[in-house]
């Protein structure tokens, strides 16, 4: 069985996308670069080891012709970032299933296959970031996940990733590796790509 990455993606309009970072920077650059920034990074992780597919905000985004159009696309739906994040688990494809946001500059296809690759041993695999959140989640059997996974968890905080783990009680969980996500400007210039 052929496992998943989701990719969530903005339609990255100004004012809409990395609101935290266009204040540093201006809406429009933080549009501009996460649109480019998303197109590098969807390139950058296409591989035949995994089938590849893009949740997109908002729903009425999906046909929009930024994204490669070969890919699968799905509606990341309505409901806060973790109801969103529990319902495109739970409705991949069968098999283990990663996903990630598509702010992480420094991620490779490497560290996918890492975090596949641990789930192979463990039930959920977490990539810590740098801020006390998560770049990555993976769950092995995503359509089993318990009852009110992601609920109560504070984002966009130092405790999104303790708080996410809690979710997942007597589940084997593996950490991979530690990635910086773009929130800020200053997270933008300690990024290496």
């Amino acid at each position: 069985m052929k496992p998943t990455l989701i990719i969530m993606l903005k339609l990255p309009q100004a004012g809409r996308v990395k609101t935290r970072l266009g204040r540093d920077m201006g809406m429009v650059a933080a549009a501009w670069w996460y649109r480019h920034h998303a197109t590098r990074l969807i390139r950058r992780l296409r591989d035949p080891r995994w089938r590849t597919v893009l949740a997109v905000a908002p729903d009425n985004a999906v046909p929009a012709r930024i994204w490669p159009a070969d890919l699968s696309r799905i509606p990341q739906g309505h409901g806060d970032l973790g109801q969103r994040m529990a319902r495109m688990l739970r409705t991949a494809a069968p098999g283990p299933v990663c996903l990630i946001g598509a702010d992480i500059p420094d991620i490779s296809p490497a560290h996918i296959a890492r975090a596949f690759t641990m789930l192979g041993d463990h039930d959920a695999a977490f990539g810590p970031a740098l801020d006390g959140g998560y770049w990555l989640i993976g769950l092995k059997h995503p359509q089993r996940q318990p009852p009110g996974l992601f609920t109560n968890v504070r984002w966009s905080s130092e405790h999104a990733l303790h708080d996410s783990m809690a979710t997942l009680p007597g589940y084997r969980i593996a950490l991979t590796d530690p990635l910086r996500d773009v929130d800020t400007i200053a997270d933008l210039t300690k990024s290496t790509t």
